[in-house]
Parts: C-alpha cells; structure tokens; sequence
C-alpha cells in the first residue's frame, strides 16, 4: 500500500481516493476502470496481402499511400530486391526466424496507429549481434534497405518499411546480460521491452529512468534510437544522459562497441550520443547500458482542477518550489480529453468537471517527510485558489487509476476518429495557447482538437481527429502548426522522432547548416543509405 495524506479518520473508506478539498464530493465510480484495448481484429489480412502480391506482381513494391503532403512517400531508391538466393542466407544464418508468411510479415508491415503501411516479404527475428552484423554486412554487400524494428509503437512512421525494405526485429534479443544492484547499471539486450525491464527492477529495489504509455509493447532499443521522453523525464533527465553505453551494428556490420558502464569517460568523443534519437538511420542498436534510480519508498499521486491555464502554470511554480527534490512528474490534460476518456474508455471523472487537470507524482525515501511536504503545497494552493478540485490516492491500485487518466488518452483518441497527431516543445507558457490558436485557426473543420502532455520539460501533445481522413483538414493543420512552432523558437518533435512523417518539416527546428551536417554524417556512416531509408532526413538538403 502506498501511504498518502489526509488519511484522517472521518475520510477512511474502502475507496483509497481521499477528496482534500470541501468544494467537492468524491466520486466513488472511479474504480470502474475498463481494461486496456485486446487489439485490432485482423481479418482482412489476407485478402490485404492478397491484393498487395497481386498489384506488385512483376514490378517494384507499391509506396505507403499517404497524402500529398511533405509526409508523402518520395520515390523509391535504387536498391535492390530480395531474391530467392537472399532468402537462402538469411535461412541458412537464422532457422525458422527467416519470416516470409505474409500473415506474420503483415504486422510488421503496418505502424500502430494503422496509418502507414510497407510491403516487405521478409522479416528476419536475429538473437545475437553477430548474426545482426552478418546481416547488415551481406545486405549491404547486395545493397538491400533494412528497417530496423522494435516494438513498433511509434507515432510517425519511422518503424515500418516504406516499400519493401528487409523488416530486422529485435524482439528476440532479450535478454539481460547483467545488473550490478551496487551501482544501479542495468545492461541488456535492445528487444527488452520497457516493462519487462521494469519488472525486474522492482524485485530488486530499483526502478527505469523512464516511463511510457506503451511499455508493455516498446523495447528499449527502440527507446533510445528515438530518444523517449516520457513520464519520468522531470525528476531523471533524458536518455542522452541515462544511457552509458550502447553497442550497435553499423550498416557494414562493423560492431562498434561502446557499451561502457562508466558514468565519467572523457577519452575523446561520446560516440553514443551519436546514436540516440537517430530513429535507425545511422546503425542498429543491439544492446544498451543504462543507469538505473532507486526505487522509491515513498509514491504519491495527486489529481487536480484547475480553472486557467494560467493558474495550472502558478500551480507547477509552486509546486517545484514546495516539492522540490520529491516532484517526479507533472502532467496535463484539458477537459476535451476527459471528455474522450468519459466517452470512449468509460473512464469517470475522479474530480468535479474543470477546464484543466493535473497529475502530480512525489517519490522520496521517507513517507513522512513527503506526505508532509505535499500536504504544505496543497494547503497553499488551495488558499491561493489556484486549484477548484482535486484526490489523492492511497494505495497501488488507485495510484494506477490516477495515472491511467493521463496515460489511457491516446488509446481513446483511436476511437474517435482519424487522428493527426502532433508532439511539440515549446517554451512552457505557450503550451497550451497553440491548442487554442489551432482550435480557432481551424473554427469548427476538426472534430475535436485536445491538447495534453508534460508541463515539467515544455511538452505538448496536440492531437486533432476527424470523423475520417481528410486532405482538406491536413491542409489546413499544415504547415501551419509547424510555422507557429517556429514562430516562438518551438521544436517540431519534442520526443516521438521525425520518422517517414515530419522528415520534410526539419527545417522549421534546425538550420540547414546543422541538417548538412546531418546528412554527412549519415553519408559517412550509412554510404549506401540502406539503414532505414527515408526516415529522419529530408528528401532533398538545402
């Protein structure tokens, strides 16, 4: 059980949500949570892949059918295709994990928000580095694209073959190779998925530096080859500074080795660094080193209303300086998307009904100190009525049911609609005021425009649905959002990456100066440009 404040005899009940404020009376309903989403029935898959054989016979794959955008497919490149005498390679280097059953290959071929679609005939599952450095070195050999995949739970494309590019997953690279419960250093294969990771953590008093929505399904070299933010960015940092040490594949099969367990080396270039956040471009990460933070004592999570958006931003003013070294997250959703949990996921309002919600998270060593340090802060902000509403949790469970408030918002936007989803860095008090432009930049053309995300590191998560998709609507939302993000020194991407779909947007962020430099490393690194072609760069350098 997780001990929380105000836990004062005429407030105990069996609910574990303790209502502090006396506007307001608690809403036991919200341990009626609905389970996660089983998955998306499949069973048009082969007639899909029917009609994909039966359209590409005889010539080159079919490109992902997007819009007219600049998150269009460019045209394929002059690589080659898979052969029968490739095939018998990859066989002989990988028994039973040479993939060419287009029922298996299907998913693979398909991103998770099912907007981007490749038409690749292999999927290879290696277990091992070498057999990862044989592969890319005959594929480069024979100039043959690769797609390095994780768990395929990216939000722009940047996980899934364009045409036919060789699928290389690394689901079966999952083991952990060692843990030394002294230092905290964790290092493992890059197939772990996140909350596998997590779980082994935890029976051993630790815990991950990071934490997603998706970590029942995304790997950690997947993490790191797209710089994961995440919910816990506010109290550990980003991965550039979690991560020792990497060991990764370059696109000749060369195994570059730098998979330290050291947290001060200053012999010459931190050649990791390279490598984190370059979404597979540049080499295929196949184990990853990665310091690890006790696990707290000590967890509390807080639910609030706020009225302004001004007034959540004095909120988190006073909170950082109140909680200090025991804030570990603060998250923000408007009531658009409660509105979609209500709706959607029948998930009930914790709170009575307000503009703005916040989820607080304080993690520490002591209960005592902690719980007395958050019952301060409240006591604060409720006398400055910066806040209307608001419950704490007092166990795992109901702790769980807070978070899923923030966490569950993008499996309901799946529901409602197409969806356009945009994740963006912006000076923190702009956040919100892009939602409101884009809300009266579009007047009345979306179905609904939501905004959430992290307030701790300026991140907002815009998202727009439609009742289906829609050019017009794309028209309008493009290149709008991306020129009022540049307008106030904003970043197009704050942590999902740039992908297939923002790739051409990259010159609203950096300058071409930096992208050049960008392509040269790529040219230096990748001379063939197999490794995960058309992602991340632009289509043409200025």
């Amino acid at each position: 059980m997780i001990l929380s404040i105000y836990c004062t005899p005429s407030l105990n009940s069996d609910l574990g949500l303790i209502p502090f404020l006396s506007r307001s009376l608690f809403r036991p309903t919200l341990n009626t949570i609905s389970p996660v989403m089983a998955g998306i029935l499949q069973k048009t898959v082969r007639l899909r892949t029917a009609l994909r054989h039966l359209c590409s016979h005889g010539r080159l794959p079919s490109p992902v059918r997007l819009s007219s955008s600049p998150d269009a497919a460019p045209q394929r490149l002059p690589f080659s295709t898979v052969t029968s005498e490739d095939l018998d390679f990859f066989r002989k280097l990988l028994p039973g994990r040479a993939i060419t059953d287009q029922d298996v290959v299907e998913s693979s071929n398909v991103d998770w928000l099912k907007s981007v679609r490749g038409s690749s005939e292999v999927l290879l599952r290696p277990q091992t580095t070498d057999e990862v450095s044989q592969i890319l070195r005959y594929c480069n050999g024979r100039n043959l694209a690769v797609n390095p995949q994780g768990g395929n739970t990216g939000l722009v494309g940047g996980s899934v073959p364009v045409y036919d590019e060789i699928i290389l997953s690394t689901s079966l690279m999952n083991n952990i190779m060692n843990f030394d419960n002294i230092s905290g250093i964790l290092t493992c294969q890059a197939g772990c998925v996140l909350e596998n990771l997590s779980l082994y953590l935890e029976d051993r008093d630790y815990i991950m530096p990071l934490d997603l929505g998706a970590k029942g399904s995304c790997q950690i070299g997947g993490n790191v080859a797209t710089n994961a933010g995440g919910l816990r960015l506010l109290r550990y940092g980003s991965l550039h500074g979690t991560v020792l040490g990497l060991e990764v594949v370059l696109a000749d099969g060369r195994v570059l080795d730098c998979l330290a367990t050291l947290r001060k080396d200053n012999t010459g270039y931190d050649l990791k660094q390279l490598f984190i956040g370059s979404e597979g471009t540049l080499g295929v990460i196949t184990a990853v080193s990665i310091l690890c933070p006790r696990k707290p004592k000590s967890v509390n999570v807080v639910f609030l209303g706020c009225e302004t958006f001004e007034q959540l931003l004095k909120t988190f003013q006073l909170c950082r300086g109140m909680l200090g070294e025991i804030l570990s997250a603060y998250e923000f959703l408007d009531s658009e998307c409660m509105k979609l949990l209500n709706t959607h996921l029948k998930l009930p309002n914790p709170i009575s009904e307000c503009p703005f919600y916040i989820v607080i998270e304080t993690s520490g060593s002591d209960s005592s100190h902690d719980s007395q340090k958050l019952h301060n802060f409240l006591e604060e902000a409720m006398t400055a009525t910066l806040v209307t509403d608001g419950t704490v949790a007092t166990e795992d469970s109901k702790i769980k049911a807070l978070w899923s408030m923030r966490e569950r918002i993008t499996e309901a936007l799946t529901h409602d609609g197409f969806v356009y989803k945009y994740d963006i860095s912006l000076p923190v008090e702009r956040i919100y005021q892009l939602v409101t432009d884009m809300r009266e930049h579009l007047r009345g053309r979306a179905k609904r425009v939501v905004g959430y995300g992290h307030v701790g590191d300026g991140n907002l998560h815009l998202n727009i649905t439609s009742p289906a998709k829609d050019p017009a609507l794309l028209a309008a939302i493009e290149p709008f959002v991306y020129e009022w993000t540049s307008r106030f020194q904003g970043s197009i991407s704050a942590e999902h990456g740039l992908g297939l779909k923002k790739r051409n947007y990259i010159y609203y962020s950096k300058p071409s100066q930096a992208v050049a430099l960008m392509g040269g490393l790529k040219a230096m690194l990748d001379p063939n440009g197999i490794l995960n072609p058309y992602k991340t760069l632009p289509d043409k350098l200025k």
